[in-house]
């Protein structure tokens, strides 16, 4: 399963838990489009004659998006930013109730006319959530499937009650296992719980409240549907059947055979009685659940039948999916019409009115003519044909030539989504990532700054990547992937803060130019800047409530008996962001991460609002962040010999193994050499080795360092010129020991240097 992982921590004794991975996700464009193909829809009508209807977006790219519809246009009103992985299905319980599931495990709930804050989140399935399905009239009823073959019936008004009492008292009741039955709570008072800004209140798990649980699927649930009292349900999945339930009870009434591959779409008409199932097997059935029977088989796709939508009445089905083809059907007459054809797979519909909404695995939406009130409408246009009643009917009669043409060829709007990124590669220096979208478009991202720095255009990716190659050897101290359509940047500890660089090379002024930088210190810096900002404040604000008024000791020792957030709250630890770590508020990245209660959460940087602490961040990052404390690390050091070359008649340094920072520069030790020559003395060890190391002396040698026992001034004093050589290759001075140890060494044994000096200059 994609969900956010953990790795093992040795770093404090005190906190033996696994430790919980942090990551961001980067945008480059405002936050008003999606950037990965559409899988959900849900439209909703507004009861008033001159009200706004809405249309909701749930994508790939793990968020869900409110549209206010006009005519001809539609405006994101409202980015809706809870889920950590791709939000699979969306319902409207109620009048104002947005529930959406998603692959990080999770059902949400939302106030659908909020601004995006999540009100509560579910938690009980094993593997991804799939597939809602929600009551018309019972508007408390939404059913969940998912991959663990779980159905879950919920009653969401009770399901949320909890999230009125403390979350230490809900954590107990879980801990112990209560399932009682949930205080009545108006959908009204979802309005005041969605005011809560805490990750943790808005992550709790449901405790106390069980949902229905349908058991029998043995495989995994793709499809639900239930009828508008909330008194039957229908699921499908890889089993190839069609069950029925009692939601009420959780109790299969019946089985039904006829599919020869998955169900991917169900649909049910008001009253219960007709069931339409969509298959992998490119059938769609309709089963009459009284007779418990199919009554009727539609071929009228040529692969699998991912969407399905009727009209208010059940006359008449909208069908849409891998084909890339959306078909009109009468259930009655057996007569289809292909209504348009698109680029992309269609993964779900949503009838509005004469029109219908149409999402593919595309990030845009579009919709398209239907006639929705009067279907009849469109087969008087002609170019209809009689859907047979077997799946090899329809191949043999686009075999034939016969394919029908569509009757619309352009959408009457569109909703337009941004490219996702399909191919990444992190170039050699660690801080660069080339990546490139679905239009074939490729740029370039430093990902320490979560922004693109160059635009390339559409050019090909593997030339650019050889043109970009730089000879460098720094640790890998982070990963990506693009699962959600744009990049997502890992960071895992104790391996992410391997990385280091000089602040000369990432032209940080105001430091020594041999000072080292952790690249993942430095970056989670970054990140939080916005969060540390408003912590300030708020314990600011608190001191001031109190009418204390605490030095930085003070406040460091009063705090420590409440949290460790509190720790170091005005302690001087080099808490300035350098430029090369100053991520953009414009199109601010995401961050996805979870502490010690709630579960995986997923927030703007710019959305942190300081009050979130160790119940919400990993202990590790507020080490780092907070306090400066860093986990033990693998051997940072580069070990090798330092020999002259062969034939030469330079004296011999050193006998022993030396060693430095691995991101030491040669010209480091080109210094190190000239000193040793020039101060003769000093080779001699009675160990053979180098007592100070090159760690600390190598690390501030510069050119004309050094103090010369003769009378003559540094600058009157000639120096010789020396080469450091490997493998009787003449070394760059920008070169580190680790480029040189990957690029021209290449092996594992210590690295082994030569040097000698050049006569004539």
């Amino acid at each position: 399963m994609h969900r956010v992982s953990s790795v093992g921590n040795n770093a404090n004794s005190n906190r033996p838990r696994k430790e919980k991975r942090l990551r961001y996700v980067l945008s480059d464009t405002d936050d008003t489009k999606h950037c990965a193909g559409i899988n959900c829809l849900a439209v909703l009508k507004s009861s008033f004659s001159d009200g706004c209807n809405y249309l909701f977006t749930g994508s790939r790219d793990g968020t869900l998006k409110r549209w206010a519809l006009d005519d001809d246009a539609a405006t994101c009103s409202a980015t809706f930013e809870s889920h950590v992985d791709w939000v699979n299905d969306t319902v409207i319980a109620g009048d104002n109730t947005l529930v959406s599931c998603s692959s990080d495990t999770t059902l949400k709930t939302w106030n659908c006319l909020s601004d995006g804050t999540c009100t509560s989140t579910l938690r009980q399935h094993s593997d991804y959530v799939t597939c809602l399905a929600a009551a018309e009239k019972n508007t408390n009823v939404v059913a969940s499937g998912g991959l663990g073959g779980e159905v879950f019936v919920w009653d969401i008004e009770a399901a949320v009650t909890p999230l009125s009492k403390s979350s230490d008292v809900l954590e107990d009741n879980c801990s112990n296992g209560i399932n009682g039955s949930a205080n009545s709570l108006s959908i009204s008072s979802l309005r005041t719980i969605s005011s809560s800004n805490s990750i943790a209140a808005q992550t709790a798990q449901c405790h106390g409240y069980v949902p229905i649980c349908a058991k029998g699927h043995k495989e995994s649930v793709y499809a639900l549907a239930i009828n508008d009292s909330g008194s039957l349900l229908v699921s499908g999945g890889t089993e190839k059947v069609v069950r029925v339930w009692d939601p009420r009870t959780g109790l299969k009434t019946m089985k039904l055979r006829g599919h020869t591959d998955n169900i991917r779409a169900l649909l049910m008409d008001s009253t219960g009685r007709y069931c339409l199932s969509g298959s992998s097997d490119s059938m769609i059935r309709l089963w009459d659940l009284g007779q418990q029977r199919c009554v009727h088989s539609y071929a009228v796709h040529m692969d699998s039948v991912w969407a399905l939508a009727s009209t208010p009445t059940f006359s008449h089905v909208y069908s849409g999916g891998r084909d890339l083809s959306l078909y009109l059907t009468d259930l009655t007459t057996r007569e289809s019409l292909l209504l348009c054809t698109k680029e992309h797979p269609i993964l779900q519909l949503a009838l509005h009115g004469d029109s219908i909404w149409v999402a593919t695995t595309d990030s845009s939406v579009h919709r398209w003519p239907a006639e929705g009130k009067n279907p009849q409408k469109v087969f008087q246009r002609g170019g209809s044909f009689l859907a047979g009643n077997l799946s090899f009917s329809r191949a043999r009669v686009s075999l034939e030539g016969s394919t029908p043409a569509p009757v619309y060829k352009e959408p009457i709007f569109t909703i337009p989504g941004t490219p996702a990124i399909v191919h990444y590669e992190i170039l050699n220096n660690r801080r660069h990532v080339l990546t490139k979208d679905t239009a074939g478009s490729v740029k370039l991202w430093e990902i320490t700054k979560g922004v693109v720095i160059e635009d390339y255009g559409q050019v090909l990716f593997d030339e650019k990547k050889e043109q970009l190659f730089e000879m460098v050897s720094i640790p890998a101290w982070f990963t990506v992937d693009t699962r959600l359509g744009s990049l997502s940047v890992h960071l895992d500890t104790p391996q992410c803060f391997s990385a280091e660089m000089y602040s000369a090379d990432l032209n940080i002024t105001g430091k020594p130019e041999d000072d080292k930088v952790n690249l993942a210190r430095e970056t989670l810096k970054g990140l939080l800047a916005h969060w540390m900002t408003k912590r300030r404040q708020r314990l600011g604000s608190q001191a001031s409530v109190n009418g204390d008024v605490l030095s930085g000791k003070d406040i460091t020792t009063k705090s420590l008996t409440h949290s460790r957030i509190e720790v170091d709250v005005n302690a001087e630890n080099d808490s300035m962001v350098y430029p090369s770590f100053e991520f953009s508020t414009v199109s601010p990245p995401s961050i996805i991460t979870e502490g010690s209660q709630g579960g995986p959460w997923r927030k703007k940087i710019t959305e942190l609002d300081g009050t979130e602490d160790e119940k919400d961040f990993p202990g590790w990052v507020l080490d780092c962040v907070l306090s400066n404390k860093l986990p033990p690390r693998e051997n940072t050091k580069c070990s090798f010999y330092l020999y002259p070359c062969e034939g030469s008649a330079v004296q011999i340094l050193t006998q022993g193994k030396l060693s430095a920072p691995r991101i030491l520069r040669i010209h480091k030790v080109v210094n190190y050499v000239v000193e040793k020559l020039d101060k003769p003395s000093d080779n001699a060890n009675t160990d053979g080795t180098f007592s100070p190391g090159l760690g600390g002396r190598l690390q501030h040698l510069a050119v004309g360092d050094g103090s010369f026992r003769s009378g003559l001034k540094p600058w009157q004093k000639p120096r010789p010129s020396v080469e450091i050589l490997c493998n009787n290759q003449v070394l760059s001075p920008d070169m580190s020991l680790a480029t040189v140890r990957a690029y021209v060494w290449k092996k594992p044994e210590d690295l082994v240097l030569n040097y000698r000096v050049i006569q004539g200059r």
